[in-house]
């Protein structure tokens, strides 16, 4: 019998990604903070979030497979992250506009008895030219403000993508693709609804 699957994430794109590889699992949300440490590379906090959101779940789901993810959007090597009012989205819009940025998504799969797997998923995205009146109409919807990089691909900010080179459901949030070939060597049970692609 396959164990339980818990997604460590309070992110509702997350959750959406993940249904549709068509595997049952819970959801369990972890309150890791989300800074990153002095001299950290983008990289590395990723990866460390990964871990740590989901070891801090793995505590009260021992016996289950526990799936973690951090999404990270990098311009010139600083991290974009959730931006923390009008402003601070404004500001990081303007750094995208007219560039090519990178979305990181680190990805750990933590096992019953406390291996892991990682990987980590690039994918580079790039914006055309925003006028100032677009960037503040934008503003104006609720999107940006709890997106990192104060953008969502999939929604009102997708008239801003030039081209996404790589795995798009990578900017969204999880990289399907990749987590379904992770899953697919634990999940016995559910073969059939992770086939090889």
């Amino acid at each position: 019998m396959s164990p339980r699957l818990v997604l460590a994430s309070a992110s509702p794109r997350r959750r959406d990604l993940l249904a549709q590889l068509g595997v049952p699992f819970d959801v369990v949300v972890s309150d890791v903070p989300e800074t990153a440490e002095p001299g950290e590379s983008p990289e590395e906090f990723a990866r460390r979030v990964a871990r740590d959101k989901a070891a801090e779940v793995a505590c009260g789901c021992p016996d289950a497979l526990v799936l973690a993810a951090d999404t990270l959007v990098v311009a010139d090597g600083v991290i974009l992250g959730k931006p923390r009012d009008r402003a601070d989205a404004r500001g990081m819009l303007q750094s995208l506009s007219g560039r090519t940025h990178e979305v990181l998504t680190a990805v750990v799969l933590r096992h019953p008895r406390g291996t892991i797997e990682e990987l980590l998923v690039r994918t580079a995205v790039d914006f055309r030219p925003l006028a100032a009146r677009e960037i503040e109409d934008y503003l104006d919807s609720d999107e940006p403000y709890d997106k990192a990089g104060a953008y969502a691909v999939q929604g009102l900010a997708q008239r801003f993508v030039v081209q996404v080179r790589g795995s798009y459901t990578n900017v969204v949030g999880l990289p399907v693709d990749e987590v379904r070939e992770l899953l697919r060597h634990h999940l016995p049970d559910a073969a059939t609804a992770l086939p090889g692609s």
